[in-house]
């Protein structure tokens, strides 16, 4: 009988065979069927390269004279829709949050604690996110590879996929993230913990006011998951999956290369088995994926910013709460910035301005006099003198709005210009 395979993606690694001085990436496909298979064919377009050095690995204990080499799975997925418009400019991970990209706040934590190599599980425009990451991957010394799938995989079929990635004979536990998340990223706790309990994989659980909404992990005192209860009418518990993980490498036997859930068919049999522990996590949680939530998101880490590393926030007359300005922004004279408010690189604040609970990314001029309330300004956008911006208002990348121009809830689409008020909640394309 003849067999066909289908090819579930690809693995874009950095470090490809050295052509004219450059290195090139190559491409594995990973094929599908009554199991799994790999094979290289050779070298890809030189669209893909990037330069990348592999760092030495350094221990995640001081003091401890074992050298442990850590590995990180980044889930990323696909169109962010979302977060349109933002989205349509850039990869959901690329999407500033708080003056960087959104992965960046990920990759940095997981280098504190000695991850030297991180891999992107994606399946939209890996060439995009390994060409913006390239000069993160040089400065933070940590090697960051792509590997794509042809077709959606779930959350469990990615980590299959980069299954050679990830196992590199250490039989040390990796990490595996949702991109979507952000939080204070303990990750020297949960390998203390994931160490300390023996098992095999450990989720980080976050308390939630209204469980009845999510599917609640169910634990006893020492951590160990007892069951998974989706969406409970009768309460069994208010913690839930935090979407960051540390799993010991034998996980990857129990996932096959095909679209699959880890938290609805691998999680619920490893805590079958009593294997599957769970750590509460400390400080602030947010799924940053819509606007509302991205809005909620930057409080809660501006006030953990507060807590941790005050000096990098805003002071002065015109500031209001916790208000993160970039060193090279201008605020003019007479301006009330605050609270809950990102102001990025190169922006332009003219004199008067008013901002609150909202986001001015990188190159915006808010001109003389305008009211941003409860928004997401992108990238090198203008808002017109005497303009009032509020209520979830998301304006894409240069979008110019005109002067006393009143903006209800609107999306805004990229490089469009806005010369009447938007009355109510609409895109406007």
């Amino acid at each position: 009988m003849h067999c066909r395979h289908r090819v579930l993606g690809w693995i874009y690694d950095p470090a490809g065979p050295i052509k004219g001085g450059a290195k090139v990436v190559s491409l594995k496909p990973a094929l599908g069927v009554a199991g799994r298979k790999e094979r290289g064919i050779g070298s890809s377009s030189p669209r893909f390269a990037s330069s990348c050095r592999d760092p030495d690995p350094r221990s995640l204990f001081r003091g401890k004279r074992k050298v442990y080499t850590m590995k990180a799975l980044i889930l990323v997925g696909g169109f962010g829709t979302r977060l349109r418009p933002l989205t349509l400019s850039f990869p959901k991970p690329l999407v500033d949050f708080a003056n960087k990209p959104m992965i960046l706040h990920q990759i940095e934590a997981l280098k504190d604690v000695g991850v030297t190599e991180v891999v992107l599980a994606i399946n939209y425009r890996p060439e995009v996110m390994l060409n913006f990451l390239k000069d993160f991957e040089d400065k933070l010394g940590i090697k960051i590879i792509c590997s794509q799938e042809t077709e959606p995989l779930g959350t469990a079929g990615p980590l299959a996929l980069a299954r050679d990635r990830l196992m590199d004979g250490s039989g040390e536990p990796f990490f595996v993230l949702n991109s979507d998340v952000i939080s204070e990223y303990p990750f020297a706790e949960l390998i203390q913990f994931h160490k300390s309990h023996g098992g095999e994989a450990t989720i980080m659980v976050t308390k939630v006011d209204e469980p009845s909404k999510y599917g609640v992990v169910v634990m006893d005192e020492s951590g160990k998951v007892d069951r998974f209860v989706e969406k409970p009418k009768v309460f069994v518990g208010n913690k839930i999956n935090a979407g960051i993980y540390l799993l010991n490498p034998s996980v990857l036997d129990r996932i096959e290369l095909r679209p699959t859930s880890i938290e609805k068919e691998v999680f619920p049999k490893i805590a079958a088995d009593q294997k599957l522990y769970a750590m509460v996590l400390p400080g602030f949680w947010m799924d940053i994926g819509q606007p509302k939530d991205y809005i909620t998101g930057l409080r809660l880490y501006l006030e953990s910013l507060r807590k941790k590393a005050s000096s990098k926030l805003a002071t002065g007359s015109h500031i209001v709460g916790n208000v993160l300005v970039h060193e090279n922004a201008v605020i003019g004279e007479g301006c009330l910035i605050g609270p809950d408010v990102a102001i990025g690189p190169g922006c332009v604040i003219e004199p008067g301005v008013r901002l609150s609970r909202c986001t001015v990314m990188r190159g915006v001029r808010i001109k003389k006099h305008a009211c941003i309330s409860s928004s997401i300004i992108g990238w090198h956008s203008t808002v017109g003198q005497w303009a009032r911006i509020e209520n979830m208002t998301i304006l894409g990348e240069d979008v110019h709005v005109s002067d006393e121009i009143y903006s209800n809830g609107g999306v805004v689409l990229p490089h469009k210009e806005i010369k009447s008020s938007i009355l109510k909640p609409e895109i406007v394309m």
